[in-house]
């Protein structure tokens, strides 16, 4: 019979201690959390996803968008929006037609029903924003953020850029 293997609590503490600076290793918990968050949030606001919410979000304050537009303004992959755009339309809340200048776009446009699910949930999610405030000022918002572009722009870097760098010589 093999000996039991023994637990070092000692070991366990020192690598979470160290996968608590893990960046690449935190995103996804953070990412996670924040999702199943917003779709508590947005169930209590009239159940929209949270595609839906963040499409009606951008086409109230920012007008009809091409695709395009909603991706770069939600940082998304274009063929997630085009996915969902058109269960979107199916349940009324956007329309969408080919640009008249460039027939290559879409234009999506929010209706009013479309208008009347973003004011169900705009007060909720506006609750979700002024909470963070109460955890973060808006300076430490700001800071995070230029965080974020400063990752997101290292994420960017080629692979086979960055290996070099580290390749012996």
């Amino acid at each position: 019979m093999t000996e039991e293997a023994q637990i070092n609590a000692a070991q366990i503490r020192a690598r979470m201690e160290r996968e608590g600076l893990n960046i690449f290793g935190r995103l996804p918990a953070v990412y996670a959390a924040s999702r199943m968050q917003s779709r508590k949030f947005l169930e209590i606001g009239g159940g929209l996803s949270v595609v839906e919410w963040r499409t009606l979000w951008d086409l109230v304050e920012a007008g009809p968008l091409t695709i395009r537009d909603l991706a770069a303004i939600q940082r998304a992959d274009h063929s997630l929006l085009s996915r969902a755009l058109p269960d979107m339309r199916d349940k009324g809340y956007v329309t969408m037609y080919r640009s008249a200048s460039d027939g290559r776009q879409t234009i999506v446009e929010i209706t009013p029903k479309g208008r009347a699910a973003y004011d169900r949930a705009a007060p909720v999610m506006a609750s979700r924003r002024a909470a963070l405030k109460e955890v973060f000022s808006e300076e430490e918002i700001r800071v995070f953020a230029g965080f974020l572009d400063r990752l997101e722009e290292f994420l960017r870097i080629p692979v086979d850029q960055i290996v070099a760098k580290d390749a012996p010589k």
